[in-house]
């Protein structure tokens, strides 16, 4: 009785259920009168979905609204696309806005990239940032350069390209996708990394440069628990299409958490890539069981670097406790050991899937850890074995200058060659739903993806970025890249204050860590680093 009285007092009965009502009317009404039959055939289902809505017991605005809730979540799902092409401005969207992702698509299909009427940015933001030009722009400079990647302990050195396709599994990409980016590495002399997923059919269809990831689930190397196997890893590393070797210890969009891939999604295809049973869970640990101290870590470092056949090894990660950073480089100054390189991955970077809590607030940003895995290497006189590459939202010339002059050797990007092949920032990349083919393992999604074309604009936008930092070296009076420093760059604090990178940050001189270690900012972090732990001593 009680609930009764409660339902004749709801004040908006009458708009919770009017559509409902409505399709009782015009149902009966094309029932009745022959003229208006065909109605029926569109009411009727609306009826029985609002029917089924009323009497479910999973949602409750679908029982406090039937037929009408469902339209929220219509509108979720449309929410990207309007909030990208009606409401957003060019600057606004995140994590790429519209402008970011503009440049990358003229570039990728050769159109016009240029901007008339002057910049759109506040250049008296807090955010704008600026490199400083010369009176005497250089007269000539190379129509590219390289970087040679490996130390004196590496046998077979790789030239790189200053910038290249970051980490990303088969399996986060559609087969499509992985054989689009490989031909485009191919055709535009630049690397594929793998990511952690292995090495697929898909990654050595076009022949392009691979970079192999290992991450702590050791796919294409493994045993079957889980655990490394230098057997199948030397046969893997020592094929000709295996350029470099990374182990990842963490990455920006989730570090420190490792991964679980229902074996629903085990598909043949990946099971073959990752070593690992048909139809069965796949875990990815948060850490490594090869290793457990850093002086273990670099040790085994120059085991792989070894079965490799003497390619270069290097690390990925994103920065997390200061004083580990400090530990590997006191585990190589210790051993002698030197890895060829590191990669810096930021704090905003991304990928498939992440718990929200890490891609929002675990790990450093890109910058400062580039700053510091710099100032580590520099610092403890690594520097000129061991190379850095960032990763981390790069997308221009302008970015990729940036770079250089915070220590990078060279960039990768992720996101910035999903843009080439397509990608519209959906963000349904966790859902299977992607609607270019880029993040599925849906067929008939994958097929809206021609492999042919898009690997041209893949190797077309990769080209035209390196063209864009050449104009701005050339602009900078300097002869490379590895020429800009920070003292090149300028940053705004304020509305009223701007300065030099360099007064913004301090960056050390060669040998200052090892010969006066307490005249840094970094004393407290080296003084608790050890060789022999990753943990705080």
């Amino acid at each position: 009785m009680q609930n009764r009285a409660s339902w004749r007092r709801s004040a908006d009965l009458y708009t919770r259920f009017a559509v409902p009502a409505v399709l009782v009317v015009l149902t009966a009404v094309a029932l009745v009168w022959p003229g208006v039959r065909w109605l029926a055939y569109l009411t009727v289902p609306l009826l029985l979905i609002a029917v089924w809505d009323f009497f479910q017991t999973r949602h409750t605005l679908r029982r406090n609204y039937p037929l009408i809730a469902r339209f929220r979540w219509l509108m979720e799902d449309f929410r990207p696309y309007f909030r990208s092409y009606l409401i957003e401005s060019d600057l606004e969207g995140r994590p790429f806005n519209h402008d970011q992702r503009a440049l990358i698509y003229a570039r990728a299909k050769g159109q016009l990239d240029s901007h008339p009427f002057g910049t759109e940015l506040d250049v008296y933001s807090e955010e704008y940032e600026w490199l400083g030009h010369s009176i005497a722009p250089t007269k000539e400079a190379p129509k590219e350069w390289r970087c040679k990647v490996g130390s004196d302990q590496c046998s077979r050195p790789y030239s790189a390209s200053l910038l290249n396709i970051s980490a990303m599994s088969f399996g986060s990409l559609s087969a499509n996708a992985v054989m689009a980016l490989n031909k485009g590495a191919s055709s535009g002399g630049f690397y594929h990394d793998t990511g952690e997923g292995g090495i697929s059919r898909y990654h050595k269809a076009h022949g392009g440069d691979l970079v192999w990831e290992l991450g702590s689930g050791y796919f294409g190397c493994r045993n079957k628990d889980g655990s490394f196997d230098p057997g199948l890893f030397a046969e893997n590393a020592q094929a000709d299409t295996v350029r470099m070797i990374e182990v990842k210890l963490s990455q920006g969009a989730k570090p420190g958490h490792g991964g679980l891939l229902p074996g629903s999604k085990v598909t043949d295809e990946i099971a073959e890539a990752r070593g690992v049973p048909v139809g069965e869970d796949c875990l990815s640990p948060p850490g490594h069981s090869a290793f457990s101290t850093p002086i273990e870590m670099i040790e085994w470092c120059a085991r792989l670097r070894e079965m490799a056949g003497g390619k270069p090894v290097g690390l990925k990660l994103c920065v997390g406790q200061p004083h580990e950073v400090m530990a590997i480089a006191k585990a190589m100054l210790e051993t002698g050991i030197t890895v060829d390189y590191i990669v810096v991955d930021g704090g905003e970077g991304g990928t498939g899937a992440a718990p929200v809590e890490l891609s929002n607030r675990v790990g450093m940003p890109m910058r400062e850890g580039l700053i510091m895995v710099r100032n580590m290497l520099v610092g403890s006189g690594l520097k000129p074995q061991v190379k850095i590459a960032a990763a981390g939202k790069v997308h221009s010339g302008a970015g990729l200058a940036m770079n250089f002059g915070l220590g990078a050797d060279w960039s990768n990007a992720a996101r910035a060659f999903m843009f080439a092949l397509g990608c519209v920032q959906s963000m349904k990349c966790h859902t299977d739903e992607c609607p270019t083919g880029v993040a599925t393992q849906d067929a008939t999604r994958q097929r809206g993806l021609v492999v042919e074309d898009k690997a041209e604009r893949v190797a077309r936008f990769q080209r035209q970025t390196l063209h864009g930092l050449r104009e701005i070296v050339v602009a900078m009076g300097l002869d490379d890249p590895w020429q800009i420093q920070p003292h090149h760059i300028g940053e705004r604090l304020n509305s009223v204050r701007s300065d030099s990178m360099d007064q913004f940050y301090r960056f050390l001189k060669p040998g200052v860590l090892v010969e006066d270690p307490d005249n840094t900012q970094y004393a407290r972090h080296w003084k608790a680093a050890s060789a022999e732990t990753f943990r705080m001593v």
